[in-house]
């Protein structure tokens, strides 16, 4: 090979390969100084998930899973890290459509954030608010159907990742879906342009290339899993560099 197209090789090895996993602090997790500055970070964050994949990928995932519930009763959901609440309105509103009854829990450990949530999702009944650590959930094995968690691992180190990998899969009867970033060159850059070209907002602008920069891969999900001692578990990727963790339990 010559030194010409060792160097376009490399050049593109790089350019595919994924930047170095980050551990800065994303400013959403750090303590409210302006509520209404994080209320508009978080209405940037549902207009991401709605039109970027997330909401998508989780009812995309989450019928087979609905499926395996006996119908007789409500589905039990656990939304962990529920930011605004805007994945557990949307399967409300999917399910109403369906003749599908629901039970969601929609948590998360901020109360400030939680006070928003629970205006978004006032119209919603089937929707409860709850101060939950998703890292160490104070309730019993299996207390769920299903347990989600969207756009969140990437606010999490790696141990406590697998702390959260091990209270969803613990918490489910029947599965769990996660669904989050997932770290590329690609993403990173158009998360940057993303956060400049669509809004003002200061969280927004400093966390979206972050939370690229802060997301795990698909492998290294997968060695997450293994850490946490999770099995059988899909892992899908999803355009809008989205990627979904699956598992779903065999169930007598």
């Amino acid at each position: 090979m010559s030194s010409r197209a060792q160097a376009i090789q490399d050049v593109r090895r790089r350019l595919l390969s994924p930047p170095p996993r980050s551990d800065g602090a994303e400013l959403l997790d750090a303590p409210v100084q302006d509520t209404a500055e994080l209320a508009a970070n978080l209405r940037d964050i549902r207009r991401v998930n709605r039109l970027l994949g997330g909401t998508a990928t989780v009812l995309r995932h989450l019928p087979p899973l609905i499926d395996a519930v006996p119908p007789d009763r409500p589905v039990r959901i656990l939304d962990l890290a529920t930011g605004s609440a805007d994945i557990p309105v949307a399967i409300a509103s999917w399910a109403r459509r369906r003749g599908v009854r629901l039970r969601i829990v929609a948590s998360d450990i901020s109360p400030d954030i939680l006070a928003l949530a629970r205006r978004h999702a006032a119209r919603h009944p089937e929707i409860m608010l709850a101060r939950l650590d998703a890292r160490a959930v104070p309730l019993p094995d299996h207390a769920f159907d299903i347990v989600l968690c969207s756009l969140s691992l990437h606010h999490f180190g790696p141990d406590d990742a697998v702390r959260l990998l091990r209270e969803m899969d613990r918490l489910a009867r029947v599965g769990f879906i996660l669904n989050d970033l997932r770290r590329s060159r690609f993403g990173l850059v158009a998360a940057w342009l993303a956060a400049r070209l669509t809004t003002r907002n200061r969280l927004t602008r400093h966390d979206a290339p972050l939370a690229v920069r802060r997301a795990y891969t698909p492998d290294e999900l997968r060695s997450l899993l293994k850490r946490a001692g999770v099995g059988d578990v899909g892992i899908f990727t999803h355009p809008w560099f989205r990627m979904a963790a699956v598992r779903r339990r065999e169930l007598p």
